[in-house]
């Protein structure tokens, strides 16, 4: 039998747990809610909802004419939540209050005429959702490459997608200070993405090999399979256990598992369990 080793937090997040909680409090009052695309990064927790009535649509255009909709953790642009209350939508706000910050940051600071960069996927859902809220142009960078190509400004103003590494927002600021005049830094990486990727580096050196658990969309996830391989550990990413590929596990003995913020627990135990078996 294989030796388990679980990452020290794993699973859902402070803003995915209360996202989860008022979706199924949500559908406990109703027939049906909807969301605007995945409400959380997790396929597998997602077609648990839906079959409790939860409904995803592609965009507010496809929403029913007061509907009752759900903000998702990652925030939607202020133009969108306008369109939805102009459909006489019943709007539930999920957003993450980590990722309210950013865009609260973004508004606040765009408006004191700040050319604002942006760290993280330019198509993620949450670095559109804090676009929607920036008065003006701004850049939106996912490494050290692309910042070194923008442009002098007088005053620029950083903010981090909320799953990003601190290593390489501290990398991205320190290009940035010869690039402004005035340069002011938003550390708006949460604190759960910070521990989860700390969870993982302890793992580092006590195990054989490590098994990350989440949504192949979900970017704090990827975050982790990042810092695994950094460390040169021998990973592997899986959505849920029939991803597993049983063959990598042949001389391991202790398995590390670490899972994303969008992770149920539900799944990381079934994951532990039938490793822990092997």
């Amino acid at each position: 039998m294989k030796k388990v080793i679980i990452a020290d937090p794993t699973g859902f997040c402070f803003g995915v747990k209360r996202a989860v909680d008022k979706i199924i409090h949500a559908l406990s009052n109703e027939d049906e809610v909807w969301s605007i695309g995945m409400p959380i990064h997790n396929p597998q927790e997602v077609a648990r909802l839906k079959t409790m009535g939860l409904r995803v649509a592609k965009d507010a255009a496809d929403i029913p004419d007061g509907a009752r909709v759900l903000i998702r953790a990652h925030g939607e642009p202020r133009a969108v939540i306008k369109e939805l209350h102009d459909k006489g939508a019943h709007v539930v706000d999920m957003t993450c209050p980590f990722v309210r910050r950013a865009q609260e940051l973004a508004s606040e600071l765009s408006s004191q005429g700040y050319h604002i960069v942006l760290l993280g996927d330019r198509n993620h859902p949450e670095i559109r959702s804090i676009m929607g809220y920036i008065d003006g142009d701004a850049d939106v960078v996912i490494d050290s490459a692309e910042a070194e190509k923008l442009s002098k400004r007088s005053r620029i103003a950083l903010i981090s997608q909320t799953t990003q590494q601190e290593e390489l927002l501290a990398s991205i600021a320190s290009l940035l200070v010869l690039k402004a005049g005035e340069l002011h830094v938003c550390n708006t990486i949460c604190v759960s993405t910070v521990e989860r990727q700390d969870a993982v580096r302890r793992l580092v050196g006590h195990v054989d090999g490590i098994v990350v658990i989440g949504g192949k969309e979900s970017a704090n996830t990827a975050k982790l399979r990042d810092i695994a391989k950094t460390n040169d550990m021998d990973v592997v990413w899986i959505e849920d256990i029939d991803e597993m590929d049983w063959g990598w596990l042949e001389g391991k003995n202790t398995i590390g598992i670490a899972a994303g913020a969008s992770t149920p627990q539900w799944l990381i135990t079934e994951v532990c369990n039938k490793i822990g078996r092997m």
